[in-house]
């Protein structure tokens, strides 16, 4: 992916778009991939850098979703994990199996939640990652062997999905410029034209680099921007009620010592009605999450008191040695884009299934949904857009389409095993240049040659691209990314022709921003 080249061709296209995608997170990254892949015209355009909101901040799972079983929604957790085992199959690089523990320590939970996880494989038929069991307390400690132990009976071991997000995002949009689309970052739509007929047709984008306007036409708009989506819906009807009531989560990361096995602890009810997860990630502990509603989304969410408070009180119920806020390496916060019920306060309650909502702009909405569900979410979308843009039928194409850096055994690649097939690119660089095989600091594995590539081919663009997505070091120690900043900055400044000013400012924003992800 070149930003130039893609952007030039966005300029010289004439005539309509078949598609026109607004938001670069993993609903419109998906929107894009299944458009394109059907053989359709695809733009697709996203304010700040792809994932920089939602869609790098999740808990990190491709899961069916224990909790919607409990509620009873066996459809959507039927879809889900469906969705689990095609993308594990289709992007095995970056999505892996996970065992999850469940402590007992009432007599009745181990029966009782063995059995609904029994019930979770069933549903899972041919894309089951593996069976649970019961387990004694001596089993359980060997797997948790941080776990608290007074009181522990035993546990229950099921199994899930986990993935890096913003990883698998890069790749998606790979995937889509692959098949034809043109994806751009830091493109930031700030109005829709109209038609003769008062429907939507267009959108005016300002270059957030250069101040240039890209003006666009398309036969369907597509408003996929998540916590944001009404704010995209007013610039066609300034008087649009609102479909989306944000939440907001959090997630705090810690050294492995908290968590030193390869299994994840899942509590089902803590005492905001969540569940909360303890994951080994990346060499880390994350932990997570909360569910917190909130006025306004912002682009860059940041992590309430409460809610910090609230994540180190829970573990500590569940963690032998207690974190404390000295111990929080980093602390990431993101908005769920969750689509309103009939007034309800509770944001656990509301709906995170899918919903396609057409304006009588003609604007057509895509919000709710889940990481897991992307590609469904994004096939109904574009199946939707067909029948309303009255486009050719074509069918879908995404079910067994093998994501950018597909490789079955990525793990050979050690620390770079997150870039599947273009691992041995990265390793050319780094023995082409030694100075891009060391490591930019010694607390994570990140090395030149990734600075090297995020801006030759991940369309990268700041330190905090690298940083926060390409990498994900401000996400898993704050202070060595700041560490960092100024050897990234360097790197990328000879990639892409900048200045010592340029890099002076981006190592100071950078500085700013990561601020916000300390716990103090």
């Amino acid at each position: 992916m070149n930003r130039d080249e893609l952007l030039a061709r966005a300029e010289r296209h004439s005539g309509p778009w078949d598609f026109i995608v607004i938001g670069g997170g993993a609903t419109g990254a998906g929107v894009a991939v299944d458009a394109a892949s059907r053989g359709f015209s695809v733009l697709l355009l996203e304010q700040g850098d792809f994932g920089k909101g939602t869609s790098s901040r999740s808990t990190k799972l491709v899961h069916g979703g224990v909790r919607y079983l409990e509620q009873g929604n066996i459809s959507l957790v039927m879809e889900a994990l469906k969705e689990r085992g095609l993308l594990r199959q289709n992007a095995p690089h970056l999505v892996g199996n996970l065992p999850f523990v469940v402590p007992s320590y009432d007599w009745w939970e181990a029966p009782f939640y063995g059995l609904g996880l029994k019930i979770y494989n069933l549903l899972a038929g041919k894309y089951g990652f593996g069976q649970s069991s019961i387990l004694s307390r001596e089993e359980t400690l060997e797997r948790l062997p941080t776990i608290r132990t007074e009181g522990l009976r035993g546990g229950v071991v099921y199994y899930d999905g986990q993935f890096d997000d913003a990883r698998l995002l890069i790749n998606l949009m790979q995937t889509a410029v692959e098949r034809g689309a043109v994806a751009l970052n830091y493109l930031q739509v700030g109005a829709l034209t109209k038609r003769g007929d008062g429907t939507v047709g267009g959108v005016v984008a300002r270059d957030l680099e250069t101040g240039r306007e890209l003006t666009a036409h398309g036969n369907v708009i597509i408003n996929a921007t998540g916590p944001f989506s009404d704010s995209v819906r007013r610039l066609a009807d300034p008087d649009a009620r609102a479909l989306i009531a944000p939440s907001q989560g959090i997630h705090l990361v810690f050294d492995r010592s908290f968590l030193p096995g390869d299994s994840a602890i899942m509590v089902p009810h803590t005492r905001d009605g969540r569940v909360m997860f303890a994951i080994p990630w990346h060499d880390h502990t994350v932990v997570g999450t909360t569910d917190t509603p909130i006025p306004e989304p912002a682009l860059e969410p940041v992590a309430l008191d409460s809610e910090i408070g609230f994540i180190l009180e829970t573990a500590a119920l569940y963690l032998h040695k207690a974190p404390t806020r000295a111990d929080v390496l980093s602390v990431f916060a993101g908005i769920r884009p969750l689509v309103r019920g009939d007034d309800s306060r509770i944001t656990a309650a509301l709906s995170r299934d899918h919903t396609i909502h057409i304006d009588p702009s003609g604007l057509l909405t895509t919000a709710g949904g889940k990481w897991t569900t992307y590609r469904h979410m994004a096939e109904d979308t574009v199946n939707q857009a067909l029948d309303f843009g009255r486009l050719p039928e074509r069918p879908c194409a995404t079910a067994d389409l093998k994501i950018h850096g597909f490789h079955q055994s990525a793990e050979e690649f050690g620390a770079l095993s997150v870039y599947g097939s273009d691992a041995p690119a990265l390793q050319d660089l780094a023995r082409a240049d030694a100075s891009l095989a060391e490591r930019l600091d010694p607390a994570l594995p990140v090395i030149g040659a990734q600075v090297v590539w995020a801006a030759r081919t991940e369309m990268a663009r700041s330190v905090e691209d690298v940083l926060a997505r390409r990498c994900r070091a401000l996400f898993l120690d704050a202070a060595a990314a700041v560490r960092m900043a100024p050897a990234v900055a360097s790197v990328m400044a000879r990639e892409l022709g900048r200045d010592e000013e340029w890099q002076r400012g981006q190592v100071a924003a950078f500085t700013t921003l990561a601020r916000q992800y300390m716990v103090r």
